[in-house]
């Protein structure tokens, strides 16, 4: 079976009723990409719409940012996103969610991708997102009914980090409080500082400075299974 994994990230481009642009975060796709590209993973992009998605901290000053934006092969998979309808959950042993303010609108109701994660999960594979990205994983159930994350330890943009870009009334909710009510063991670290946590093949991350440990504890949990 290929080494492959499939990263999600966001179609939504506005910070709600702001009209500020927003997307899918850069380096939270590159880092991670890197290390498990490195590690010999095949990655497939899949976003809510498919095609060209926004992009947000575009940042090629960050060498990671520039070695993947610059990567012909790599360009071409984000530029042309899947869409849900043409994932098939079976080839993936991993799938990852990226952040970037967007997610908080267009990954937690998306049930197309909601239902892959699932399939994932349910066949031994690992769940990853950092930042933004576990907005993703609050409505995603398994078979028995439960909430993925209800439960395990998990982490993710922080109320103080929100606070501090200004954007706590702006999103549709505040993602901490969200993965508590979906039964979530919420931890944290001081805002800006690298936290990610790993508990039953699940594995998530707190800010855009943790998507490099992000990519070492899904390649770790991979090894591992």
């Amino acid at each position: 079976m290929k080494k492959k994994i499939l990263f999600v990230v966001t179609s939504h481009d506005k910070k709600g009723s702001t009209g500020d642009a927003t997307g899918y975060y850069l380096g939270e796709v590159s880092h991670a990409w890197k290390v498990l590209k490195e590690a010999g993973y095949e990655i497939d992009f899949v976003s809510p719409k498919g095609g060209n998605p926004p992009v947000d901290g575009f940042d090629l000053s960050d060498a990671v940012n520039k070695e993947f934006w610059e990567d012909e092969i790599y360009h071409k998979k984000i530029s042309n996103t899947q869409t849900p309808s043409e994932v098939k959950a079976e080839e993936y042993n991993a799938i990852y969610y990226a952040g970037g303010h967007g997610a908080v609108w267009d990954l937690p109701d998306n049930t197309e991708i909601a239902a892959i994660a699932t399939s994932i999960y349910e066949n031994n594979g690992i769940v990853g997102a950092v930042c933004h990205g576990p907005a993703g994983l609050v409505n995603i159930k398994l078979s028995n009914g439960k909430y993925l994350i209800d439960g395990k330890k998990v982490n993710g943009f922080t109320n103080e980090e929100e606070t501090a870009v200004k954007l706590e009334n702006v999103v549709p909710f505040l993602l901490e409080d969200k993965l508590k009510e979906r039964g979530g063991i919420y931890e944290k670290s001081a805002a800006w500082q690298e936290h990610v946590v790993t508990d039953q093949r699940v594995v998530t991350g707190q800010n855009p400075q943790s998507a490099k440990a992000v990519g070492e504890a899904v390649k770790k949990a991979l090894e591992n299974l």
